[in-house]
């Protein structure tokens, strides 16, 4: 069993345990240390868990379908963790479960399909992640339209960052009608060399201005058509 010495203080509650070091659980859990949380792997794979213990506060070698390992290292103590186990869906069923049966209250787990989400999901998973899915959904968005950026939420709600159409500009959004003709909201705006500001009914768009607009995603995807 390896483990790496907690080398700074972090924020009382920002600890996340993070199962699984492959590339998505590994990527996670450094962008994590990265935002100044304290962070436990754990792999079964050494040579994953050498890789990692230089960058991550702690690091240790666990077999997370064993609950009384899990307690060893403290799982229970943290309010979020993650699962993710990518390949190996026994390992990643029960180990989520033993999670839930040690009462952690957040609980996110990888799911390599809706099938295995859906498991993971009626055994107790918090939130689900499907990051092949929804990056691949994410990029035919961008790729078949006009969006620079989209997000798409539960229940078919959406954000997306597009260029402002011939058809918004040089009026204000109070006047354009915008919401009214295709069911979106304009968040936020963006002229060049300027940051983002908060959009108002006063605002003025001009062509070629960057927008976040929300909606539903039909909507989201119709208004980010225009031209």
């Amino acid at each position: 069993m390896a483990r790496k010495r907690n080398r700074r203080r972090t924020l009382a509650g920002h600890r996340v345990l993070v199962i699984g070091l492959g590339r998505f659980g590994g990527s996670l859990a450094l962008e994590l240390v990265k935002r100044g949380w304290d962070v436990l792997g754990l792999d079964t794979d050494p040579r994953v868990v050498q890789d990692l213990r230089q960058q991550l506060t702690h690091t240790m070698i666990v077999d997370s379908t064993d609950i009384e390992t899990l307690r060893q290292v403290g799982a229970q103590e943290h309010r979020r963790a993650v699962v993710g186990i990518g390949t190996d869906l026994e390992a990643s069923i029960l180990t989520t479960s033993l999670l839930v049966d040690l009462g952690v209250p957040n609980i996110w787990a990888k799911a390599i399909n809706r099938q295995h989400g859906r498991i993971l999901e009626q055994i107790g998973a918090h939130h689900v992640v499907l990051p092949e899915h929804d990056m691949g959904e994410r990029v035919a968005h961008l790729v078949t339209g006009r969006m620079l950026d989209f997000i798409e939420f539960e229940d078919g709600f959406a954000l997306a960052k597009t260029v402002a159409p011939a058809e918004a500009a040089d009026l204000p959004l109070g006047e354009s009608r915008l919401r009214a003709k295709y069911g979106i909201t304009v968040v936020s705006i963006k002229r060049e060399g300027a940051d983002f500001t908060y959009a108002t009914a006063d605002t003025v768009i001009r062509r070629d201005d960057v927008l976040i607009v929300a909606g539903r995603t039909n909507d989201v995807e119709r208004f980010s058509e225009l031209v």
